[in-house]
């Protein structure tokens, strides 16, 4: 019996490879503005948060009349790689054969709606999806806001989802709502943290992912394109 009847997707550093690009934008509009410029480290743990409440983490002498001309100097720095950003290597075939396999898929993310719908385009993947929401439409991650939304809208209970994210944040958010979580260890996030956080599985790249969503949604592994990476 399928385990799951909602598999819940985080975008940045789970499907797309973009945790650079975010942390660059986060140092980069910092340096511009001359403010405190945070760490690699303290920039990548933001990713996931709504924008709002990254900016107060990484740059917590920010004053609020600076707020405005952060936000566009970051999203100056992040559109300039916007269109180099590539989606992991496995993913594509993954959300192809869950979507094939009739198991509803959903996207619960720290971007904007319009950075979400941009990505939506960029990448075709917009039609796999039967919802989505963004931190700038309710309250973002680790509320459990975007599950329990997603649950109500497509009439799952959040006990039958699974959130798949690279950072604490999704965890959080998932134990929050009641989910199952799954934890990938090649985004954001150090694996220690997340470990730390006890997610229901740990997996250090994609084609492990596929193998536990295989079994957890009952879909044959060929048809998420694990056949090459189990011979």
């Amino acid at each position: 019996m399928r385990r799951f009847d909602l598999v819940v997707w985080d975008w940045d550093g789970t499907i797309i490879d973009s945790v650079g690009a975010v942390s660059d934008a986060m140092i980069g509009a910092a340096t511009d503005l001359g403010l405190p410029v945070p760490t690699e480290a303290q920039a990548r743990w933001v990713i996931g948060m709504g924008l709002l409440e990254a900016v107060h983490y990484a740059v917590p002498a920010i004053r609020r009349e600076q707020m405005p001309a952060f936000i566009e100097r970051y999203r100056v720095h992040y559109l300039k790689r916007d269109a180099e950003l590539k989606l992991f290597e496995g993913i594509p075939e993954v959300l192809r054969g869950l979507d094939a396999a009739g198991v509803p898929l959903a996207v619960a993310t720290g971007k904007s709606r319009a950075g979400l719908n941009r990505a939506l385009v960029q990448t075709g993947l917009g039609p796999r999806f039967a919802a989505t929401r963004c931190a700038d439409e309710g309250a973002p991650k680790p509320d459990p806001w975007m599950l329990r939304d997603l649950g109500e809208t497509l009439q799952i209970d959040p006990s039958r989802m699974v959130m798949i994210g690279d950072t604490t944040h999704d965890v959080g958010m998932a134990q929050a709502a009641g989910a199952s979580s799954v934890a990938v260890l090649y985004g954001a996030h150090d694996p220690d943290a997340l470990q730390a956080i006890a997610p229901d599985a740990l997996v250090s790249k994609v084609a492990e992912l596929a193998a536990w969503l295989a079994d957890a949604c009952e879909v044959p592994g060929d048809v998420l394109g694990l056949t090459q990476q189990r011979r």
